[in-house]
């Protein structure tokens, strides 16, 4: 999963990404227009760390999200006139927008409509060049018909992410990236005095009217906790009343936001996490984890984690029938332990 921050200047991006990514980027350090901080973190999850401990593998490997801190947002216009770092922003699944929301006189909701605009500007940008040489060619009619709705709702400042197309329209509209489709997380970056505080009552209630899904966190002070020993930090998170990790908290929204859930592979030489999108059926499963796979498909054994852990063994499984024998379109669940019977 890859995760772009975008935001104006003081906002706490880096601050944030910083903390998410455990790196040390310089705050503020943005050079040229098109430099970008990238990071990953591999997603915690105790049932592979069970898993691990069960199999003893070579190779333990974790889910990641991949984090890509974007220069600061220089005003309405800024995204539309800079065409390779939009041609970069368009390569995210999700975006989350950072707003400060920890200055005196801030306007995070201003800020907000401002990074939304400029989505939306970067976009009408897309379907006015791709207009313009499909009236040269000899185009389709669904093409033109899909292109002139994108066109009318983004006039009317409104996101793509608002409107339902088709499944076919949804594959005709994959390769523009189009960034006011993109799933959004919107991050408030409050003040050390309110470090454990909920969304305000005000900016809860415009996330809603939007469709949007938003979060509160003190970044430059959880960013400095992160920094302390295991034990210290449980305390200190503990002492100011937050309950959850922003990092833990921002990877959960995440998932949501994108409706993702992982299935594992194990064995001997390693134990795996792979993100599917809830609901992917089981061939194109195994492609996640080769081509190959997907294209010779025979079957997939499956037991759910709950189940394997309960009788402690595939075998023992197997015997109580809880390891199932599955067809190319069994959809996938959450925590399936999964092996793929495929040939070539």
């Amino acid at each position: 999963m890859k995760v772009g921050l975008i935001g104006h200047r003081g906002a706490g991006k880096t601050t944030i990404f910083n903390m998410l990514t455990g790196l040390e980027a310089e705050v503020g350090g943005f050079g040229g227009k098109e430099e970008v901080h990238l990071g990953v973190i591999k997603v915690p999850d105790p049932r592979i760390d069970t898993l691990s401990r069960l199999f003893k593998p070579k190779k333990t490997t974790y889910a990641e999200i991949r984090f890509t801190d974007f220069p600061p947002s220089q005003g309405e216009e800024s995204f539309k006139s800079n065409e390779a770092l939009i041609a970069r922003m368009r390569e995210v699944d999700a975006v989350a927008l950072v707003l400060r929301d920890f200055a005196s006189g801030a306007d995070p909701l201003k800020e907000m409509n401002h990074l939304l605009t400029e989505m939306i500007l970067a976009d009408m940008a897309v379907v006015e060049n791709r207009s313009a040489r499909l009236k040269k060619e000899k185009a389709r009619p669904l093409d033109e018909a899909v292109l002139e709705r994108c066109g009318k709702a983004l006039e009317r400042e409104e996101s793509l992410r608002n409107l339902v197309f088709s499944v076919e329209e949804e594959n005709l509209l994959s390769g523009f990236g189009f960034l006011s489709r993109k799933p959004v997380l919107v991050l408030f970056n409050q003040s050390d005095d309110r470090a454990g505080q909920s969304l305000v009552a005000s900016h809860q209630a415009e996330l809603q009217r939007r469709g949007l899904e938003g979060l509160a966190l003190a970044a430059k002070m959880e960013l400095e906790i992160t920094q302390l020993n295991q034990d210290d930090r449980e305390g200190f998170f503990k002492e100011i009343g937050i309950v959850e990790p922003a990092r833990d908290r921002f990877i959960r929204a995440s998932y949501g936001l994108l409706n993702l859930i992982s299935f594992f592979t194990t064995g001997e030489d390693e134990v795996r996490a792979w993100t599917i999108t809830q609901g992917t059926p089981a061939r194109k499963a195994a492609g996640k984890i080769h081509s190959d796979i997907e294209r010779g498909f025979i079957r997939a054994e499956v037991v759910p984690y709950e189940e394997f852990i309960k009788l402690g063994s595939e075998a023992k499984c197997r015997e109580a029938g809880k390891l199932r024998l599955e067809g190319k379109d069994y959809r996938v669940q959450d925590g399936d332990i999964v092996h793929f019977r495929f040939a070539v």
